[in-house]
C-alpha cells in the first residue's frame, strides 16, 4: 500500500490482517510524504520515526480485538499527550504532563499511534488558522485561503493525507470549520460528553474534545473508544423531519449558495422533510460567546498572559484581557438571557429530528482576514450557539464550488443523541461525491455494508440474566454480559403456563405496549448458534428494538403461547416481578 492510499481505518486493518501492510511500514511512507510536503505550520511537535517505530513493535501482530491497531493519529496541542510539550500554542506557556488526557489514553489503549502535537490559534481563541507563532496552517486545497481554526493543524493533518483522525476542540466551531475548509470529517459531541480532563480550557464550561477525520465511520469509531461504548451503530432513519435556519447568510458567495441548495436536496433524496426554524434565537445565542462570556477565558489563563504579555500575540491578549471590562451584573444579565434563549432553541429542535446547516458562510482569504478581523465573527455564524445548549454535531463535506473549493454541512441534534447523527451524516457525505481531503478519495465500504462483527449481540429478558436459574448456559458458552437496557415501549411481557422451571414470554404489540427490562450478552456466532439450538418452544430468537433504537437478536414469544398467560407487564422486567410479583 503506497502512502497515497486511503489512511481509514477499515482499510488498514484489512491490510494489517492479509500481511500487505504493517504499521511500521505505513509510518515511514507517511514520514516520507510529511517530510517531501514540508508540512507548513501543521505541527508543532512531531514524534521522531524511530520513536513511533518503537511504539509500532511494542504493538505487534495484528490483533483484531484493538479497534485502533495501528492507526496514526495526531493532537491539537492544547491536549495533553505524556511526554510531549503542551504549549497551546504560546511557547513561553509550555509544560510536559506526566499523563495523557483520559481521551488520549483511552486511544492509545486501544492500538493507536500518535504521531506529534497539532498547531492552533493560540489558546484556541479563533476560527481562522493563522493566530499562532508557529505560522498560519494552510488551506489544502489553496494556501492563500485560511484553513480555519482553532484546530487548524488538526483539520490539515488529516486533509494532508498524514493521520487517520486527529483531536481538536471546540468552544466556538474550532473543531467543525476547519473540517468544511478542508473537505474532512469534523465530530463535535454533546458538551460534556468527553472528559475535558488534560485540556488548556478556553471557555470551560462550553469546551469539547472533537474528532477530524476521512470519514464518519472513523471519526464515530474514535469517539465510541473515547467513551467506552460498545453498542453497535445505529440504522439511518427511513424517514425523517429536518429544518433549515430562516436567515442565510453567504456574504455574496453565489457558488456557497448553490452548494448549501444541493445539500438541502440530498437530504430530501434520504427520506428528509424539510422545515425552517426561526435562526434569530440561534444567532443571538451564539453572539452571546463575544459578551461576558469572555471573562470565561480570562479566568482560564489570563493570570498567564497578565504576567507574560510579550509573549502572547496582541489579537490574542486583546481579546482575553477584554473580558476584564465585565461586571458581575453583566454576567448574571447574560446568564439570564441565556436561560431564555436556550428554552427558545431546545423547544424549536424537539419539533424536528435534526437541523440542517452550512458549516461556513464561504471560505475568506488570509488578506481577506488580515484587512478585517471581523472575518473570524463571519466563519462562526451557524457554529457558535451549538455548545451553549450541548448539541451534538457532524461536518461533512457537501459538495465543491465551482471556484475549486469544498463547501460543508452540518447536522445537529439535541443534546445525548449523539448516535443517532452517525449513519444519516455519513450517507450525506456518499451521496455527494465530494471524496475525502486533498486527495478527494472516494470513501470506502459503506457504513452500513460492513462485515458481520466477530462477536453477536443477545437480548436475555427472563431466567438467563446474571444470577437467575439459566444464567449458566451463557456461562457454558463464554458469553459475556454488556449492559442493561430497556426495550422500546412496544412490548407486553407475560408468565407462560406450564412451564418448569418457570418462563417469562416477551411479545410485540401494535398498542399498549411497555418497555421492558433486558440484558444484552455478547458471544462469538459459534456460540450463539449452539445456544439457539436449546431454545424451547414457544420462545424464538428474534429482533429486539431498544429504547435507544438499537436492534438486536433477542428472546421473544409466539403469539399463541401467550393467549391464557399471565401478563406481568406493569412490573418493567423479570427481576422485579420476581421481587415483587
Amino acid at each position: 500500500m503506497s502512502v497515497e492510499s486511503r489512511l481509514d481505518v477499515r482499510s488498514l486493518h484489512a491490510a494489517y490482517a492479509s500481511g500487505a501492510l504493517t504499521p511500521a511500514s505505513l509510518l515511514r511512507a507517511i514520514y516520507d510524504r510529511m517530510d517531501a510536503d514540508k508540512a507548513p505550520a501543521v505541527w508543532i511537535a512531531r514524534v521522531e520515526l524511530e520513536r513511533a517505530l518503537a511504539r509500532a513493535r511494542e504493538l505487534g501482530e495484528f490483533r483484531a480485538e484493538l479497534p485502533l491497531f495501528g492507526i496514526p493519529f495526531a493532537v491539537k496541542d492544547n491536549v495533553d499527550v505524556a511526554g510531549l510539550p503542551t504549549t497551546a500554542a504560546c511557547p513561553a506557556f509550555s509544560y510536559l504532563p506526566k499523563v495523557s488526557s483520559p481521551a488520549v489514553a483511552a486511544l492509545l489503549r486501544a492500538g493507536a499511534i500518535c504521531l506529534g502535537k497539532l498547531n492552533l490559534d493560540q489558546f484556541a481563541t479563533g476560527l481562522v488558522g493563522s493566530r499562532s507563532p508557529y505560522g498560519a496552517c494552510q488551506n489544502v486545497f489553496d494556501p492563500g485561503y485560511l484553513s480555519g481554526g482553532s484546530s487548524s493543524g488538526s483539520g490539515v493533518a488529516v486533509a494532508s493525507h498524514y493521520v487517520t483522525f486527529a483531536l481538536g476542540t471546540d468552544t466556538a466551531g474550532s473543531g467543525r470549520v476547519p473540517a468544511a475548509l478542508n473537505n474532512i470529517v469534523g465530530l463535535k459531541p454533546s458538551v460534556g460528553l468527553l472528559s475535558n480532563e488534560g485540556m488548556v480550557p478556553a471557555c470551560a464550561s462550553l469546551d469539547c474534545l472533537t474528532v477530524f477525520a476521512s470519514t464518519v465511520d472513523d471519526a464515530a469509531l474514535a469517539r465510541r473508544v473515547m467513551t467506552g461504548d460498545t453498542r453497535p451503530a445505529l440504522p439511518r432513519p427511513a424517514k425523517f423531519k429536518f429544518a433549515t435556519p430562516s436567515w442565510l447568510e453567504f456574504f455574496g458567495n453565489q457558488d456557497s449558495k448553490v452548494s448549501w441548495e444541493r445539500a438541502v436536496r440530498r437530504l430530501e433524496q434520504l427520506g428528509g422533510e424539510a422545515g425552517e426554524l426561526d435562526f434569530a434565537p440561534f444567532r443571538e445565542l451564539g453572539d452571546m460567546l463575544y459578551g461576558p462570556f469572555v471573562v470565561e477565558r480570562l479566568l482560564g489563563v489570563g493570570e498567564f498572559i497578565e504576567g507574560h504579555q510579550n509573549a502572547v500575540l496582541p489579537v490574542t491578549r486583546n481579546i482575553i484581557l477584554g473580558g476584564k471590562k465585565y461586571s458581575a451584573s453583566d454576567a448574571f444579565q447574560a446568564f439570564q438571557r441565556l436561560t431564555t434563549l436556550r428554552a427558545q432553541c431546545v423547544a424549536a429542535l424537539r419539533s424536528v429530528d435534526f437541523m440542517l446547516l452550512p458549516t461556513v458562510p464561504t471560505h475568506f482569504t488570509l488578506a481577506e482576514e488580515g484587512a478585517d478581523p471581523a472575518t473570524n465573527d463571519k466563519l462562526g455564524i451557524y457554529t457558535r450557539f451549538a455548545n451553549f445548549l450541548g448539541c451534538p454535531v457532524l461536518s461533512v463535506p457537501a459538495d465543491f464550488r465551482a471556484d475549486g473549493l469544498p463547501f460543508g454541512v452540518s447536522l445537529l441534534a439535541l443534546p445525548g443523541e449523539d448516535r443517532k447523527l452517525d449513519a444519516l451524516a455519513d450517507a450525506m457525505h456518499r451521496l455527494s461525491d465530494a471524496g475525502t481531503g486533498k486527495l478527494r478519495h472516494a470513501l470506502p465500504l459503506e457504513l452500513g455494508s460492513r462485515p458481520a462483527p466477530a462477536q453477536a449481540r443477545l437480548a436475555v429478558v427472563g431466567a438467563h440474566m446474571r444470577g437467575l436459574a439459566l444464567n449458566q448456559q451463557l456461562q457454558d458458552v463464554n458469553a459475556r454480559y454488556v449492559a442493561t437496557v430497556r426495550t422500546a415501549p412496544i412490548y407486553k411481557f407475560y408468565v407462560l403456563p406450564d412451564t418448569k422451571p418457570e418462563r417469562p414470554g416477551m411479545v410485540q404489540t401494535k398498542e399498549g405496549g411497555t418497555q421492558i427490562e433486558l440484558e444484552l450478552w455478547d458471544m462469538s456466532w459459534e456460540a450463539l448458534g449452539q445456544f439457539m439450538a436449546k431454545v424451547p418452544a414457544p420462545l424464538t430468537i428474534g429482533s429486539v428494538h431498544t429504547e435507544d433504537g438499537e436492534l438486536v437478536k433477542g428472546f421473544l414469544c409466539e403469539s399463541f403461547a401467550v393467549q391464557d398467560a399471565r401478563d406481568i407487564s406493569s412490573f418493567g422486567g423479570y427481576r422485579n416481578y420476581l421481587a415483587n410479583g
